[in-house]
């Protein structure tokens, strides 16, 4: 749960921190700045700044009348300490104080000694001292990635060389009052006189492997496309394209004020975007210590929150299934909306019986006996483009196991949110699997209107005594699970094969098993090796017990996954609208369309496929 709100009587009664006079307080100033000098602050029209004087003033034992920042990076660029700031403008208090124990947690469990102090407005500073000075492009990709695990974190003191700088403890703040010491003044001096060795730093980095990778990955699409936009703009654009308003008042806590007039407004509002995407009380509850800290905020209280949040999920679900018959209603009349993650379905006109059941999932893995044992030598040899090939192959065994039906008539936007690709790919490689799978894949109907192409999903007679006497495999197949729209093709059918081989399985073996080259099976070991998604046991690899969901939350996966949704959902309803200018009546959009709503599931953990998300 979240914590409750650090205060000064908070540590008055551990003894801790505010026993800590300003004044000496400020004597550690010089052990965390970058460089023996110090700005002062000033309000600069309405807002406070530390601008840069012609004259720096030097660090003294003397404190500072009016606020004062020290500089981060020395003339070199290089910096003694990373400094994480926790602002209250970017969450809430409350999801501020769970951000810094959170951190806590973090560097303690990778063997970080660090102090923190808090600000009269409820911020809160860490500072971890380095025993060799770190560059400055390092540092700022290490805070950046500190950034992508909390919420209140601003990284802009790291992203400025020249201009960086942070109030240290015992400085004054703007509104009256100094920044607060917590940690004890003689432990403080002793963290900052021991300071973390090179191999503390590279435990840390290990800590925030996925992260980093996130990182190094936009920068190269930033780099690919020329976008040259400071880092600092580009975090607030992707958040801006990849989260909805209402999962950002989760996330933080912070809401419009012109639009919800009280806390409670804005719970509502959360709890009804939850209870519409499907979510269950049980997955709210689990979130609020997750990544919608700022939700458990709004409640103000634990015990608030543990009285109320039954009553208002109740009320959240109520409205939505209000909202849901009234779709129902319209959609019985012949009023379609545009705004539906699928097709329309397809009328079947009779003939034989559609499988089900335990026939459907017997099915399913026959089907899976022979794409490992036939098909997937099959389209080895086109190369690349078989990797798209075999893991579509997966995600439409998938489908069938998760939707109960040997019937495909999904758009290709559809299919694409569940293998992390382009629609127009996806359009693509249907075809070709289709006259590649030998009968397996059939298209059966074109698409007409709203309604996609319809494909069936069989076992040919010819295989059928193959794949009976084939062993079932262990384990799911899926499609491509979230955290490997950031790892790649190859890097899913790797682990695929680690995870549901018979035996462990060696290098060797994977470059057979998959038809992938040595170079690229080696590097996609590694990667996942460095995520701790596998592990060597002598010369075999095995999967561990990461959960992936989780890790593709880290990696920025579902944020992306989120963008696809709504821009799959965007570019269906301008087609729907196209068609309905065809039609004689017409519904006002505005009616049945909530800017707001992500009308999508969550992506699922390993055991659920990621075609309900669709």
């Amino acid at each position: 749960m979240v914590p409750e709100p650090v205060t000064a009587s908070t540590y008055a009664f551990t003894g801790v921190g505010v026993s800590t006079p300003p004044e000496q307080a400020w004597s550690l100033a010089p052990l965390i700045a970058g460089a023996p000098s110090y700005r002062l602050g000033r309000w600069i029209g309405q807002k406070f700044q530390y601008p840069r004087p012609l004259h720096l003033p030097k660090i003294t034992a003397t404190l500072p009348d009016r606020p004062a920042a020290v500089t981060l990076h020395g003339p070199d660029g290089r910096v003694a300490t990373l400094c994480l700031d926790l602002d209250t403008s970017k969450a809430l208090k409350h999801v501020v104080d769970a951000d810094a124990a959170q951190l806590g947690g973090l560097f303690r469990k990778a063997g970080v000694r660090f102090l923190e102090d808090f600000s009269p407005s409820g911020g809160r500073h860490l500072y971890i001292p380095l025993r060799e000075r770190m560059d400055a492009a390092e540092a700022r990709e290490l805070v950046e990635a500190f950034s992508l695990t909390v919420t209140s974190l601003d990284p802009s003191p790291h992203q400025n060389i020249t201009d960086g700088c942070i109030r240290v403890p015992g400085s004054a703040h703007k509104s009256g009052g100094h920044q607060t010491l917590i940690t004890p003044l003689a432990q403080a001096y002793d963290i900052l006189r021991r300071r973390n060795s090179p191999a503390t730093v590279a435990s840390l980095k290990a800590a925030l492997a996925p992260e980093l990778a996130r990182n190094r990955a936009r920068k190269a699409r930033e780099a690919k496309t020329d976008a040259q936009r400071s880092i600092a703009t580009s975090f607030l654009l992707t958040a801006a394209r990849s989260e909805s308003p209402l999962r950002r008042v989760a996330r933080t806590g912070l809401y419009d004020t012109a639009r919800y007039k009280s806390p409670s407004e804005a719970r509502m509002a959360v709890l009804n975007h939850f209870a519409a995407c499907n979510w269950t009380r049980e997955q709210v509850q689990n979130e609020l210590a997750g990544q919608f800290p700022g939700l458990a905020a709004l409640y103000g209280t634990t015990s608030k929150q543990e009285r109320l949040l039954p009553n208002e999920w109740e009320k959240a679900q109520a409205f939505a299934a209000n909202r849901a018959a009234t779709k129902a209603t319209l959609r019985k009349a012949g009023v379609e909306t545009a705004l539906i993650n699928n097709t329309s379905p397809t009328e079947l006109t009779g003939g034989a019986p559609r499988p089900g059941g335990p026939g459907l999932h017997q099915l399913v893995n026959d089907l899976e006996n022979i794409v490992y044992a036939v098909l997937d030598h099959r389209l080895q040899i086109r190369g690349r483009e078989s990797l798209g090939l075999r893991l579509l192959m997966r995600g439409l065994l998938g489908y069938m196991r998760t939707m109960q039906t040997d019937i495909l008539d999904v758009g290709c936007r559809t299919l694409a949110v569940a293998m992390g690709k382009h629609h127009v790919t996806i359009a693509r490689l249907l075809p070709i699997l289709a006259t590649a799978s030998d009968g397996i894949l059939t298209k059966v109907a074109d698409a007409r209107h709203k309604a996609a192409d319809v494909y069936v999903i069989q076992l040919p007679e010819h295989y059928q005594q193959l794949a009976r006497e084939l062993t079932w495999r262990r384990g799911q197949v899926h499609a491509v699970r979230p955290v490997f729209r950031a790892l790649g093709d190859v890097a899913a059918l790797i682990y695929e094969a680690i995870e549901r081989g018979r035996h462990s399985p060696t290098t060797a073996d994977l470059v057979r098993i998959t038809g992938i080259s040595r170079t690229a099976v080696t590097k996609g070991l590694a990667d996942m090796e460095t995520l701790a998604m596998i592990k060597r046991d002598g010369r075999h690899w095995k999967t561990t017990a990461i959960n992936l969901t989780d890790l593709a939350a880290r990696l920025g996966v579902l944020d992306d996954y989120q963008a696809h949704i709504s821009r799959n959902r965007r570019e269906r309803a301008a087609w729907h609208a196209y068609l309905d200018r065809f039609r004689e009546h017409h519904v006002d959009e505005s009616e049945l369309y909530d800017a707001e709503r992500e009308e999508h599931w969550l992506p699922p953990d390993d055991e659920t496929a990621l075609w309900l998300a669709a």
